[in-house]
């Protein structure tokens, strides 16, 4: 099994998705000790934002010696994706939505003829049959029924961005109102330990 490992919390050792992505991650490579894990922390090196070279390359234009680089790393968190039978992230929710690393890495991720394909009838995903594991942690909580809920822009777009590449084994381990008070922080952090812990193996 290839395990690619993603992080993208600013915070560092004091980030609870690091922690919770991690201890999926020590899971997943428990049940499986052949697992190959690869590990990319976007918030330490992260990806150029989404620009016009980007999308002129995907249409074969050669990038400029300056973009070069750039265009290369999209190219790498890409085929690192497609390499990989599952994909744990560490996801937190910033001001609403998600940081602007990950969404950097998305970006990358969403081409066409790679991860999806318009078709007469609409478009199709192509990255089915790996299965993404995301360690989301929220200052407050948002779920479903609360009064929070339309503010939630972090867990409902990777489930709109994932779906529409195809991928339909997608699990969510939340953390939720981390920023409501030490008590509550700890007893969302030991909740998605737990259930960290007692995720399936693969297949």
């Amino acid at each position: 099994m290839n395990i690619l490992h993603v992080d993208a919390s600013v915070l560092g050792e004091h980030s609870i998705s690091r922690q919770v992505s991690a201890a999926i991650v020590r899971r997943l490579s428990a049940a499986d000790p052949r697992a190959a894990v690869v590990y990319r922390d976007l918030a330490a090196q992260p990806l150029g934002h989404l620009a016009g070279h980007h999308l002129a390359a995907l249409k074969g234009a050669d990038p400029a010696p300056d973009h070069a680089d750039d265009v290369a790393a999209g190219r790498a968190a890409l085929d690192e994706f497609l390499a990989a039978d599952t994909v744990v992230i560490g996801a937190p929710m910033y001001n609403f939505s998600l940081p602007t690393q990950l969404k950097a890495w998305i970006d990358r991720l969403l081409v066409a003829g790679r991860t999806f394909r318009y078709t007469a009838s609409g478009p199709e995903g192509l990255a089915g049959g790996r299965r993404v594991i995301v360690a989301i942690s929220r200052g407050g909580v948002y779920a479903a029924g609360t009064p929070n809920a339309a503010a939630e822009h972090a867990e409902s777009y990777l489930r709109t961005v994932f779906g529409f590449i195809g991928v339909t084994d997608l699990t969510f381990v939340a953390a939720d109102g981390i920023q409501l008070g030490p008590e509550h922080r700890e007893r969302a952090l030991s909740g998605a330990l737990r259930t960290a812990s007692e995720l399936r193996p693969a297949a």
